[in-house]
């Protein structure tokens, strides 16, 4: 039962931030050519705010589902369990903890203020990237 909580939380989790991060890259990209520069300002104002407050949460339940799911499979499968399964749920660690990078690297330019035009754009469209494999390699565990 444990087990299913973690893993119930950390999908939401998972969905709650890649939805995000496709939201932005995929919807917020493509209508900022089509809005005033000042209605776009004021929309990634309102997005940017909101996922700040809420996307520390997110990430945290993530990462400690994560961190508790992660416990489970290793006292399942062992540092040297099968090859597939161990390789591709390490790569996912390491794409995921280069994704938590991102996120605090992003919040101190924001915070900062250098969030902004292509530093943003360049740090959204990897987390972008990273995530779509971090999608793929969780899939991919449980079937190569």
């Amino acid at each position: 039962m444990t087990y299913f909580i973690l893993l119930t939380l950390h999908l939401l989790s998972a969905f709650a931030f890649i939805g995000t991060v496709f939201f932005e890259v995929l919807f917020l990209r493509y209508i900022q050519h089509k809005l005033s520069n000042d209605i776009m300002q004021a929309v990634g104002k309102e997005v940017g705010g909101r996922a700040k407050q809420l996307m520390p949460f997110v990430l945290l339940t993530l990462f400690a589902t994560g961190l508790g799911m992660a416990h489970f499979h290793m006292a399942r499968f062992g540092i040297t369990g099968n090859g597939h399964f161990t390789l591709l749920f390490s790569l996912k660690i390491i794409i995921a903890i280069s994704v938590l990078i991102h996120f605090i690297s992003a919040m101190i330019l924001r915070k900062k203020g250098l969030l902004k035009g292509k530093v943003s754009h360049h740090i959204h469209t990897s987390v972008f990237y990273h995530v779509v494999l971090i999608v793929i390699l969780a899939k991919a565990m449980f079937y190569i």
